[in-house]
């Protein structure tokens, strides 16, 4: 059994496809078949029955893609790595997140990935839009503030964002009676926030909404009501008394920050090398963070 082969199976197992299976190995559909057909030929046994929206693995594939598919993930990644150690690396990899994140965590690692020859494409989108970007290969790598259900991904984490309801200090006296803005009609991040501080905001809407905690914070800042962020975005404004934080008798309730990426992805040198520096440049500024939080009293 050869390795190329092996893979093929795990990608058809994974999609359900031979059409997607050979779009994201890149090769043609009749020659994913031929690799299935050989495997199926030196186990004697059949591994997918063909129908006309896909294929459906039998119980001997099943058992096949249990026992190989995450080893050879692992492989492939160790040899991706090591490969991306002694090589020039070149290529495009494509990086997507939530914009708040990108902007003040990702993008100062971005000179170490240019400065290695590699392109760098980003988007940005919400946790559905993430999901689907990851698993149509659109994307390599990802960061959420979810743990990713679907087993074509995988992930790591990357550190916690703690939330933080922030206000101007002379409006503070009014904590969450005051007017509030939210990132939309769901409030998400306040929905965390009030949850773990048992309060509730009695049905009431949001003052302003907008998609970017970013202009959020601008809002808040500009005297518009109070709102949740996540500690990066605010901590500075808090400890420069531009900002106050509401209090309240619980802790601040946390969302664990994911890298994620698509099986198989890391068998790509330019991927597995830009998941390697994501993970060691995030983990280390957490650790940091860490530090500098536990040693400012509150």
């Amino acid at each position: 059994m050869s390795l190329t082969h092996l893979r093929t199976f795990v990608e058809v197992h994974r999609r359900g496809s031979i059409s997607e299976a050979a779009r994201l190995l890149g090769v043609t559909q009749p020659a994913v078949s031929g690799h299935i057909a050989a495997l199926e030929a030196q186990l004697g046994r059949p591994l997918f029955q063909r129908h006309a929206r896909g294929v459906v693995p039998t119980a001997v594939a099943d058992d096949l893609a249990s026992s190989l598919g995450h080893s050879l993930d692992r492989a492939e990644a160790a040899l991706a790595t090591i490969k991306a150690r002694s090589a020039a690396l070149s290529g495009v990899v494509h990086l997507a997140g939530p914009a708040e994140y990108l902007c003040a965590r990702i993008a100062p690692v971005m000179p170490r990935l240019t400065e290695a020859g590699l392109e760098v494409r980003i988007q940005t989108g919400n946790k559905k839009s993430l999901y689907e970007l990851l698993l149509s290969d659109a994307v390599d790598l990802a960061i959420t503030a979810s743990f990713p259900d679907d087993p074509r991904l995988d992930s790591q984490l990357i550190g916690t964002e703690m939330l933080i309801a922030v206000t101007l200090p002379a409006l503070a006296g009014a904590g969450i009676h005051a007017p509030f803005v939210s990132y939309d009609l769901d409030l998400p991040l306040i929905r965390l926030w009030t949850a773990a501080n048992d309060l509730s905001l009695d049905g009431r809407r949001p003052a302003a909404s907008a998609p970017d905690l970013r202009i959020l914070r601008s809002l808040v800042l500009s005297g518009v009501g109070w709102t949740v962020l996540p500690d990066y975005l605010c901590q500075g404004d808090i400890d420069a008394g531009r900002l106050a934080e509401i209090s309240v008798t619980a802790s601040r309730p946390g969302n664990g920050l994911r890298l994620v990426w698509a099986r198989g992805a890391l068998r790509h040198p330019r991927v597995a090398y830009a998941r390697d520096l994501l993970l060691e440049s995030l983990n280390s500024l957490q650790v940091k963070s860490a530090g500098i939080i536990q040693a400012s009293p509150r």
